[in-house]
């Protein structure tokens, strides 16, 4: 019986995927997540005072090169040739915290979910690295996908939050 796993082969070893036959086509991953932080770290870093310069700014070039190295990062990614990726940031007092959106795309064989999802990873992290000696509690949460396009499997998009998808 098959486990739906593409990264294992038919004796259960790690493998990286075929993606020879498919066929090129535009691909597109959204991913988002959050670090929640004490109410003076955010006013620290919406007001531009922190010590080590311009956070959110370190933080996209961060997100972007993160996109760029997801295959060097995770063993069984394939290396793919980025077309696009696009971080924003959005302050939220009620958090209290910053949240990352980036949306990666390419047009190839195989998608940009992971691409996404390391951006967001990678520049959750820089915000954190840039903050943590006014704040070592900061919290990165709720990372995960919340579209993809193209490929085989078509367009899909995340379910409402608590929702299993």
């Amino acid at each position: 019986m098959s486990s739906g796993l593409t990264h294992f082969d038919a004796a259960g070893r790690a493998q990286m995927v075929d993606v020879g036959d498919k066929d090129l086509t535009r691909r597109v991953a959204v991913a988002r997540g959050s670090i929640r932080m004490l109410p003076d770290t955010l006013d620290v870093i919406r007001d531009g005072r922190a010590s080590k310069g311009d956070v959110l700014a370190i933080a996209r070039i961060a997100a972007i090169q993160g996109a760029k190295r997801t295959a060097d990062l995770v063993p069984l990614c394939h290396p793919i040739a980025l077309t696009r990726v696009a971080v924003d940031f959005e302050f939220d007092a009620v958090l209290p915290g910053v949240r990352c959106i980036a949306q990666a795309e390419t047009v190839g064989r195989t998608g940009v979910e992971m691409e996404a999802l390391t951006a967001v990873q990678v520049g959750l992290l820089t915000i954190y690295d840039m903050c943590k000696a006014i704040d070592r509690g900061m919290v990165m949460t709720e990372i995960g996908l919340v579209e993809k396009i193209g490929g085989k499997s078509g367009h899909w998009t995340a379910p409402p939050s608590g929702q299993a998808g």
